[in-house]
């Protein structure tokens, strides 16, 4: 059995991530009591129906805050069945959210007449900070629309075909801003730049023309040397330390080219030596 934990500050995307889990074959249950999460867990395993039964649960700020500040033991509990359970957390800066909240009109679960949605969304990250501190995966939405954040899920949490540590390696641009959910940034601005090629600029890393301009560059071969040794050294000792996601995280500028090629090529390496790993491009489009 496979049970996923949803949470996170309101307008972050959670109803998103059930529709997701709900389209690919999950049972899920919206704000659900998180005192209930050990009977549930119980429930589940003896319903014979399901020979792999997969469900998730949406926990967030409208729970009792007393059955929040719980949450560290009660998710102990319902491991110690033998259950598989991943804790989702997603978030997004406060200006974020704030706009979401005004485009959509909706009520703050924790906004009132003597609080204002601006304290609504600050006092609801010390609410669900026993949630957040033990997230397996933490997934950042500022920066993602919809169509991107399905995508996002789809690779992170059910693109597992195997148990075990999954390692996303990820390019993405500084203009942007860094990945927040990243666990280890390489920053290679340093390198030599395709932009400044004019027939170049319009390509990425994944073109063949730029790739090859970056492969006879010594200190990209040197970059690309450097990083691989230090992630086949420490990344198994990550999985080896029971960690659900890593993210390794790739950055030059744009997120275009010399990002895009060492994450390429780093992700090929690695998936020679570790069973699951994927690899995205945050800024290509």
């Amino acid at each position: 059995m496979r049970l996923i934990i949803v949470s996170g500050r309101s307008g972050s995307g959670k109803s998103t991530a059930l529709d997701v889990l709900e389209d690919n074959g999950y049972y899920c249950i919206d704000n659900l009591p998180a005192g209930l999460l050990p009977e549930l867990a119980e429930r589940a395993l003896i319903h014979t129906e399901l020979a792999q039964p997969l469900v998730a649960v949406s926990i967030d700020a409208r729970n009792l805050p007393s059955h929040l500040s719980r949450f560290p033991e009660l998710l102990e509990d319902a491991r110690s069945k033998h259950i598989q359970c991943d804790v989702l957390y997603l978030d997004a800066d406060e200006e974020t959210l704030l706009k979401r909240f005004s485009e959509t009109r909706r009520r703050h679960p924790l906004s009132n007449a003597n609080r204002s949605l601006a304290e609504a969304i600050h006092d609801e990250t010390a609410l669900l900070g026993p949630i957040a501190d033990l997230a397996d995966l933490k997934i950042n939405t500022t920066n993602l629309n919809l169509y991107q954040l399905r995508d996002t899920l789809k690779l992170r949490l059910l693109n597992q075909p195997e148990p075990g540590t999954a390692f996303l390696v990820e390019s993405f641009g500084f203009k942007r801003g860094m990945p927040v959910d990243a666990d280890l940034v390489f920053d290679v601005r340093c390198l030599p730049n395709p932009y400044w090629k004019p027939e170049l600029r319009e390509q990425s890393g994944l073109d063949a023309p730029v790739a090859e301009y970056l492969a006879v560059q010594p200190e990209v071969e040197e970059m690309f040397q450097d990083i691989f040794t230090y992630l086949h050294k420490w990344l198994p000792r990550f999985a080896a330390s029971n960690r659900a996601y890593v993210t390794i995280a790739i950055g030059c500028t744009g997120g275009h080219h010399r990002s895009v090629y060492l994450t390429e090529r780093l992700g090929q390496a690695l998936q020679k030596t570790l069973k699951n790993v994927q690899v995205r491009h945050r800024d290509l489009t």
